[in-house]
């Protein structure tokens, strides 16, 4: 299953607090925080189709931005940030108990 990874960096900008809490809350499940609203995610092509109907059910597309970078794949990627303040971590792949 990991082969079929991406990476992806996920950032919003939603005009009413509370969609935000609301888009905040369900990319948790699907990536890492980095700051604000933007997120690092790993996903499978199940995983992203399931992110964009999600989202998309939050937001109000008149007033809402979200957008969705492909960064590639997962396995192949070599991330290069600059991170000043605190560290900035890739997300790497993890056995997740259910």
């Amino acid at each position: 299953m990991a082969g079929n990874e991406r990476v992806y960096i996920v950032t919003y900008d939603i005009a009413d607090p509370k969609r935000g809490r609301r888009v905040f809350k369900s990319m948790e499940g699907y990536g890492r925080w980095l700051q604000l609203s933007v997120f690092q995610c790993r996903l499978t092509p199940r995983r992203r189709a399931a992110l964009g109907a999600r989202l998309d059910g939050i937001i109000k597309p008149s007033e809402d931005h979200v957008l969705i970078m492909d960064i590639g794949p997962a396995d192949a990627v070599d991330l290069r940030v600059e991170s000043l303040g605190r560290p900035f971590e890739s997300i790497r792949r993890e056995a997740v108990v259910v």
